[in-house]
């Protein structure tokens, strides 16, 4: 009996999604044999209350610019069109049948190590690491600094998931706060593939930030 193909989500603000993103994605397929990425733009992530991104269709329309790169790549609007945060464990109940794949698809999920010290805090994260197997794309040794116990009282083998799913990064010049300041002055940026970047410029985004 053949394995089951691995789907992984991969969200986030893409505000705008550059290089960086790509290359994680790229890297992540690689090191864990997946099948499929689905890029997912958040509408309202919870950990970033307060914060304005550029409008939902813009970042959904650079997404899909990056997925167009790449046959196993793809783009989804699932998250947008959810009213109210955007929770990780939500969207991964829903993805399979979202993007056209069998409901036992093995469910995979892509996150900064950045986010590790608050992922036990997630919304339902001890059912969230039961689902779907965690990507944890590390940059900085300093971020697996955490308490271990609080992810082993979420369940048998959570830590040994989060464990076996580090991918090890070198850190990356580009990040989307530093490529907005950018724009903003006028600027262009190298961490912009050249489709995003066109993009920004006939939309005239991120000039006033």
């Amino acid at each position: 009996m053949s394995s089951p193909r691995r789907l992984a989500l991969f969200g986030g603000s893409f505000d705008p999604i550059h290089a960086g993103h790509l290359e994680v994605a790229r890297r992540a397929r690689e090191a864990f044999d997946l099948d499929r990425v689905i890029l997912m733009p958040a509408a309202r992530p919870p950990h970033k209350e307060g914060v304005t991104l550029a409008a939902p269709h813009h970042r959904l329309a650079m997404a899909a610019l990056v997925a167009a790169l790449e046959p196993w790549l793809a783009v989804s609007d699932l998250e947008l069109l959810r009213a109210g945060p955007s929770y990780t464990y939500d969207t991964l109940v829903a993805l399979p049948a979202a993007v056209g794949e069998p409901e036992g698809v093995e469910r995979w999920f892509i996150l900064g190590s950045d986010n590790l010290a608050g992922l036990a805090d997630w919304y339902r994260a001890g059912e969230l690491l039961a689902l779907a197997r965690p990507i944890v794309v590390l940059r900085d040794e300093r971020d697996w600094q955490v308490d271990r116990g609080r992810f082993e009282r979420l369940g048998p083998g959570v830590w040994e998931r989060l464990r076996a799913g580090r991918l090890d990064l070198p850190p990356h010049p580009g990040r989307a706060r530093q490529i907005r300041a950018a724009l903003a002055r006028g600027e262009e940026s190298p961490q912009l593939l050249p489709a995003v970047a066109e993009y920004i410029r006939r939309e005239g985004l991120y000039r006033s930030r």
